[in-house]
């Protein structure tokens, strides 16, 4: 292992730009390309804002937990953990437009994001336990230009 960082936040909405940053400051170490770093931003926020709406309905008392590791050879894992009503069907929450709250005009796209832009993603969840997603990325080894 190269490094890694665990940040635990309150389930509040604006904690998801604070998690976003701060995950992206955290994998700059690496170096990776600004799409690199746009898909990794952006699949923190799928997963944290699925952890607040869907996980906790929306309570504010409640922790969500990134780990971020990364590794030699420009290998990325990511694990975001909540212990909200965990997922019924994953499969069916991984279905492109599928959404457990429709009446709130999600789009249901979130898993779909996080597979199309993760080399992997692996779900857990248990019922009133919780959610743990783990996702991989290797990304591309690039010369820095500032030493």
């Amino acid at each position: 292992m190269k490094n890694e960082m665990e940040l635990t936040f309150l389930s509040v909405s604006k904690n998801e730009a604070f998690a976003r940053a701060t995950v992206g400051a955290f994998v700059s170490q690496l170096d990776p390309t600004m799409d690199e770093l746009t898909e990794i931003k952006t699949v923190v926020s799928e997963a944290v804002t699925n952890a607040i709406i869907h996980g906790y309905n929306n309570k504010t008392d409640c922790y969500i937990t990134i780990q971020c590791k990364t590794f030699e050879e420009q290998e990325l894992e990511l694990t975001i953990i909540d212990h909200g009503v965990g997922i019924r069907n994953i499969e069916e929450a991984k279905e492109p437009l599928y959404t457990s709250k429709p009446h709130l005009e999600r789009s249901g796209m979130g898993f779909t994001i996080m597979e199309s832009f993760m080399d992997s993603l692996q779900i857990t969840s248990n019922l009133n336990e919780g959610t743990t997603i783990v996702m991989k990325k290797q990304l591309t080894k690039t010369k820095s230009v500032c030493h």
